[in-house]
């Protein structure tokens, strides 16, 4: 990876900006180098040696210390980084180590927040503890906001697998930042219940695989273990709050960590309407520009709703044809879906785009092999 200042902090060294040259390095030097953060433009502000520079951020991010050689001199120096991505690897597979043991899906944590909803116990929570719930209940979806383009976009912005980097690139005060983001919820209701005892009900076999390593399946709804469902006591629902809150909070992590290697993105998304809450799977890929085509991308999903069952689609779009799979596992949906084709093609025409496929199969798609190489080296 190299790094190229494209300047020399205003407080530096007197005549800094006459060059590296100047300052005593040389080319083949090896440099003691630390991130400082980011300036108001979003430039990298770098520690090298005894000089502060400014630099484009690499797409990778950084270790707080690290070594780099120099490559080149002048005013905008050439810079190595000398075992910075190994570095990097290496906290990237501890990360995962930690996380996949315990992550989960959320259906679990939404059967639990929509129990809660709806019984009186509500009342018996602490006054925070309810607050923190009801900012996670509005920063889920509902079906209308996810049923456009726009709401979609937004929906995927605030699915948790951005905030850092928003909070990175947010400047001046934004105090509303994250409010409604997905992650930033889900941390603000394990604050409110750092004081309860943390579960594992041990049911491995419940767990829903991270999605990079086995790709979308549609998760259905999840349902409470009888001596909850019939529970009236606030006490029984927080330990399990918690655990559910903290899989979920690792699942996002690690579709995070994930994403930095992987050519698509995966995204979940909490649906919620007044009758419960579901699992939209999302995947969208950016496919190399060929000869024949200007723009070549593929729209997956996923989603298991109580009225159809489990659905998954996949949409392909070159220039302006459209290509459209559905798959749905029970066959009066088939029916219900095809029913709906004549609108769609109407719609389609009417947007410009022409439509080469659009079918409906019964059963589902077989799940895709997509284990990355961090997933197996972190699980080996």
């Amino acid at each position: 990876m190299i790094i190229q200042p494209t300047s020399f902090a205003a407080l530096t060294w007197i005549g800094a900006a006459a060059g590296a040259d100047s300052m005593g390095w040389r080319m083949g030097d090896v440099l003691s180098a630390h991130t400082l953060g980011f300036t108001e433009q979003g430039l990298l502000v770098l520690k090298i040696g005894a000089l502060t520079v400014e630099a484009e951020a690499p797409g990778t991010q950084l270790p707080s210390q690290f070594q780099v050689r120099v490559l080149s001199l002048g005013a905008q120096p050439q810079l190595e980084l000398i075992g910075a991505q190994a570095t990097v690897n290496a906290n990237v597979n501890q990360a995962l180590c930690e996380r996949l043991p315990r992550q989960n899906g959320y259906a679990s944590l939404l059967a639990t927040v929509t129990a809660l909803a709806q019984w009186p116990v509500l009342r018996q929570l602490p006054p925070y503890v309810r607050t923190a719930l009801a900012l996670l209940e509005h920063s889920m979806s509902n079906p209308e906001e996810v049923a456009t383009g726009e709401g979609l976009r937004e929906a995927i912005e605030r699915s948790g697998l951005f905030l850092e980097s928003q909070l990175a690139q947010a400047t001046g005060d934004n105090a509303e930042l994250g409010q409604d983001d997905w992650k930033g919820a889900l941390l603000r209701l394990l604050s409110a219940l750092e004081d309860q005892p943390a579960l594992r009900d041990g049911s491995g076999n419940d767990v829903a695989p991270p999605l990079q390593s086995r790709g979308m399946t549609p998760q259905g709804r999840f349902v409470l273990p009888a001596e909850l469902a019939e529970s009236n006591k606030a006490a029984d629902f927080l330990p399990r709050l918690r655990n559910d809150v903290q899989a979920a909070l690792a699942r996002l992590e690690v579709a995070q960590l994930q994403a930095r290697n992987v050519p698509a993105w995966m995204v979940e998304i909490p649906v919620q309407d007044e009758h419960g809450a579901d699992v939209l799977q999302v995947r969208l890929e950016q496919h190399a520009n060929d000869a024949e085509q200007d723009q070549h991308w593929t729209l997956g999903f996923a989603l298991d709703l109580p009225s159809l069952g489990p659905v998954q689609g996949e949409l392909v779009l070159r220039g302006l044809r459209l290509s459209v799979r559905l798959w749905a596992l029970l066959s009066n949906t088939v029916a219900l879906l095809e029913g709906q084709f004549g609108d769609l093609r109407e719609r389609l025409a009417a947007s410009g785009l022409s439509l080469d496929q659009l079918s409906c199969q019964t059963g589902l798609p077989q799940a895709g092999n997509s284990r990355s190489a961090v997933f197996l080296k972190a699980t080996a």
